[in-house]
């Protein structure tokens, strides 16, 4: 069997209670009807779409929508939801792929890769490939919102309180994390990403490094730590320009063509093992553009190609053999 084939399960987290902005829980079906299952399956792999988890009925719809305790229990119960789910599908040998959803998901999706990690022995990488760096805390966050808190949640900062424990949540250790894209990082924040030992990779780096440097740097630690990588893609990464689809848009992202080589190099490196796609609000979106650019690079992650790629020796082989 090609060992670049794949079992997915395609798993929807329909909420937008950790953002700032309504429109995120209606992502999963945006990206659905963009076609994101059958641009997975026209690559070879296994598809199969388990649906949305449950999102907890509000006691009352009349109360205000802001309301952070409503808000953090629609939080917890799909982070308890979505914990199973990715550890499920890791312990039946298929590759989870969440559709968000604001980035509160990643919340539970990252425990739930953190548990099978332990289980396995298997060292989990995460590649962030994000505007923000969803570092703050409780202590910490301007707004409170949670989709600006996964990562610290995820690496066991301590100032979340005894609501967020439990048997799903699992840990990531910081020095595995990479964010990839930042340009939009709070001070307390940037503070504490230092102190932890996380890898910012800010667009300036990629500006003057160039994404390839980057990215197969990347790579390299997760190879050499025969490590599982979560990928977690926010379509802010991207520029708004292409992908107006965002709550939090910030200037300055990742153009068409860097979006596509990473995703394009993380294919060919046979390392991913689970995926999020979040924060795709389609209210903000322009006729369906940020969604079908963000299925176009889930096609690329799962292995589409302009043209076949081959190795130097294999080049040089085709080469003799047509001389």
């Amino acid at each position: 069997m090609d060992p670049s084939f794949k079992r997915i399960d395609l798993i929807g987290v329909p909420t937008d209670a950790g953002a700032s902005c309504r429109g995120c829980g209606m992502g999963p079906e945006a990206l659905r009807i963009a076609g994101i299952g059958e641009a997975i399956a026209a690559q070879g792999h296994d598809v199969a779409d388990l649906g949305d988890l449950v999102r907890p009925r509000r006691s009352d719809p009349a109360l205000p929508w802001r309301l952070s305790e409503a808000r953090e229990a629609e939080v917890l119960a799909l982070a308890k939801q979505s914990s199973e789910a990715a550890y499920a599908s890791l312990s039946g040998g298929r590759q989870p792929v969440f559709l968000g959803g604001d980035h509160s998901i990643a919340m539970g999706t990252l425990s739930g890769v953190a548990r099978f990690g332990v289980a396995k022995g298997k060292p989990v990488h995460v590649l962030w490939i994000d505007a923000h760096g969803d570092f703050n805390t409780p202590a910490t966050s301007e707004t409170g919102n949670l989709h600006g808190m996964p990562l610290a949640l995820a690496c066991g900062e301590p100032d979340f309180g005894p609501q967020f424990d439990g048997g799903w949540r699992g840990r990531i250790d910081p020095k595995n994390v990479t964010i990839f894209a930042a340009r939009d990082i709070d001070r307390p924040e940037r503070e504490l990403l230092e102190r932890r030992g996380v890898d910012v990779i800010d667009m300036r780096r990629i500006d003057e490094t160039g994404t390839v440097a980057l990215i197969r740097e990347v790579l390299e630690r997760v190879a050499a730590d025969d490590g599982h990588l979560h990928v977690s893609l926010d379509v802010d990464a991207v520029d708004p320009s292409i992908a107006p689809g965002a709550g939090t848009p910030v200037a300055g992202g990742l153009t068409f063509r860097e979006a596509h080589l990473a995703m394009e190099m993380i294919h060919d490196s046979n390392l991913m093992g689970s995926l999020d796609i979040v924060e795709l609000n389609p209210i903000l979106d322009h006729a369906g553009m940020s969604a079908r650019l963000l299925v176009d690079l889930t096609a690329s992650l799962f292995g589409r190609q302009i043209m076949p790629r081959r190795t130097a020796r294999e080049a040089l082989t085709a080469q003799s053999s047509n001389g």
